[in-house]
Order: structure tokens, then sequence, then C-alpha cells
């Protein structure tokens, strides 16, 4: 195992109900910045309930935070947050809207260029921030990072801080009853990969940090496509909810390697052809674990085993857990072909530019994975 820091202060307020401890969170006469996506809270209840528990606050309302967080739409939040000077974020969405939200608390306070956050700029002071988790998926409600996108330097760029981990993170099932399938399984494959990518990486002896991950890998697995089946089922609703929060709250992660290549090269897909961010996991993940089924493949056979119960001969067991991984993204309404999404073999250049633009050019956990490894996935991905 390897040395590793473990810090985390988030509050979690788990279970139905819990919107309406709000007010015991945020404190008393705090100018609150609301921040949210679409209008989804406001037909589903949601926002009546933060509303409501909010009452005494002065709340100011900044809306239309994008499913990949846009870095021009966000600096209106900043504006908005100076302007009303807003002294406390709430954000009420999925990781998205949070991770927006951490950037606006970020930037709000910060007397320079906001990019230079994005550019390596420690973060050293931020609005304190709170979030509703209404969609499961990116475990940003109790970490201290994010990612937005740039469109003028067609990027997508990561950002992180201790003083970003949100103070507290209500976690109400009932919140995700009215999630469309598309959203419900995104999540799912999202929190899927964020688990394969810490545990299929060489740890060495990591037993307890393994059947952790197998244990949300087989959760998911089990409830996933309930989900799909039955949305308002509270039981199937809060152990997804657990389970994202879980795969990133940088526990799962203490002391293990972690190969985010699957991340960094769906960012650019998603950049580059407006995919979702789980989508793009789901195309990429089987294809790049095929490629590197050599440098996997200790971890694949326990994968193959643990997960999906398989035997037999060695290079089939690997083929059948690939193979099963695929068809459990398939279950949750993803595709895991680029074809599937009307794209050819012309994106693997224009892929392969921008990762040599952006200089991302050795990927994986032993930064193995150069532009060549990178041409050969994203072929077996068409």
């Amino acid at each position: 195992m390897r040395n590793f820091s473990f810090y985390n202060p988030t509050r979690i307020l788990f279970g139905a109900g819990q919107i309406a401890s709000l007010a015991q969170h945020i404190p008393a006469g705090s100018r609150v910045l609301v921040c949210h996506g679409g209008g989804s809270i406001l037909q589903n209840g949601v926002w009546q309930e933060v509303e409501q528990a909010l009452q005494g606050h002065r709340i100011s309302r900044f809306a239309g935070i994008e499913a990949n967080p846009q870095y021009a739409s966000l600096l209106r939040g900043v504006a908005q947050a100076r302007s009303e000077e807003c002294d406390f974020i709430l954000a009420v969405g999925g990781g998205s809207v949070i991770d927006g939200s951490k950037f606006i608390a970020a930037a709000s306070v910060y007397p320079g260029d906001p990019c230079d956050l994005l550019d390596g700029t420690r973060i050293d002071r931020a609005l304190p921030l709170g979030c509703v988790l209404t969609l499961p998926a990116t475990g940003s409600e109790s970490n201290g990072s994010g990612v937005l996108s740039h469109a003028a330097r067609q990027q997508r760029l990561a950002f992180a801080s201790p003083r970003l981990f949100p103070r507290f993170a209500i976690l109400d099932p009932c919140t995700t009853f009215s999630l469309p399938p598309r959203q419900t399984g995104n999540g799912v494959v999202d929190t899927f990969v964020h688990t394969l990518e810490q545990y299929l990486a060489g740890s060495g002896h990591v037993p307890l940090q393994d059947r952790c991950a197998e244990g949300l890998l087989l959760t998911l697995i089990e409830e996933g496509p309930k989900a799909l089946v039955n949305p308002e089922d509270y039981a199937v609703r809060a152990n997804l909810m657990w389970c994202a929060s879980q795969a990133l709250n940088g526990l799962l992660g203490c002391g293990v390697a972690q190969d985010w290549s699957s991340h960094r090269i769906g960012h650019e897909l998603t950049m580059l052809y407006h995919l979702d961010h789980a989508q793009t996991l789901a195309i990429i993940l089987p294809a790049l674990l095929a490629e590197r089924r050599e440098a996997k493949r200790a971890k694949l056979l326990q994968y193959a085993q643990r997960v999906w119960g398989l035997h037999g001969p060695a290079e089939q067991r690997i083929d059948a857990a690939i193979a099963a991984t695929e068809g459990f993204f398939r279950r949750m309404g993803l595709a895991t072909r680029l074809s599937a999404h009307g794209l050819d073999a012309e994106v693997v250049p224009e892929v392969l530019a921008q990762l040599q633009r952006h200089g991302i050019t050795a990927l994986g956990e032993q930064q193995e994975i150069d532009l060549a490894t990178c041409e050969r996935i994203l072929l077996r991905a068409l």
C-alpha cells in the first residue's frame, strides 16, 4: 500500500426530508447564491423545499449551469455573487452544478483573472459551499475538485483545493425519482468507471481497498438496472446515491495507484463531439481494458472472478469480463461504440491532435499510455 493523506470534512446528511435541515447548516443572515442547472428543480418540487428551508436568508438564484459547465457561463455566476455580495454558495443539482459552484466559490474571492485558477494557481480562498445532490454520479458533493469546459480553448480543465470541499451535502434519494433514464444510466456508469479506474490499477497488496471497490461494483450491477425499471424505488435510489458518493470521496483511492486514462480521453470526446461524459467512458473504458489487458492482467482476472463470477482459462476470463462490462453499460442504456453516436475513423486523428495540443501524451498509472496507444484504443472503440 502506498503512503497517503486522507482528508474529508464534508458532513453528509443522508435520507428523505433532509432538505428541511438546510437552515441549520448555513449561518443565519447569510446571503446565499443558489446555483442550479435547468428547470428540473422547479418542476419536481426540490426548489420549493429549498426555498421553504431557507426562509429568513437572503437568496439569489443563478440558473443554467450546463451538463458540462461552461467557463463563460460560470463567469456570470461569479459576477452575480460579487454584485449581490453573496457570502455562501449552495449548489442544487448533480456533479456539473456542484463543480460549477465550486469554481464560482473560488473565483468570486480571487482578485486576478479567474482563468488562473484553471491553470495551476493555488486556490487559497473560497466562499463556503454546501450542496443538495439531485443526480448521483461524480462524487463531487464530497470532494474538493471539479472539472469545467472552456469552449474557447476546447479544453476540459480540472481544479482542486481543500478549500472546495462542501461544508455539507444533503443526499435525499427522493430527489432522484424524476430523473430520466438517460441521466440514471449516466450516473451509474460514471460511478462504475470511477471505481474501476481506482481498482484496476496495479497497487500491490491492498485487500481492503479491493473489496471495498468490489462491493461498490457488485452493488451497481445489482441495483442499477432496477432504477430503470422502477425509478421511485427508494431503497434502490438510496443505494445508488451512496455508491456514487463513496466511489469518489477519496477513501477508495487511499494507498492505491489510479488510472484516469478513460477520463482524459473521454474529456476530449466531450469537447469535440458534445457527448455526455458517461457516454464517453462507456465507449473508451472497454477498449482501453482490451488494449491494456497484459498490463492489467492480474487485476482483470481478479475482477472477472470476484465481480462477474467467471472461471476457466485466463484469456477467456479476461475476454468475458470485458464483454460483461460492456453488456452492463448497454443494460444501463449507454452505447459502447463511437459508431453508435454517428462517429467514424475521422475521430481518431482529431482526438489525438487534441491530446497532443493539451500536452496529454503520457497516461495511466505508470504513464505508459502514449499517443500510439491512445490511437489503438480509439480504433478499438469504433
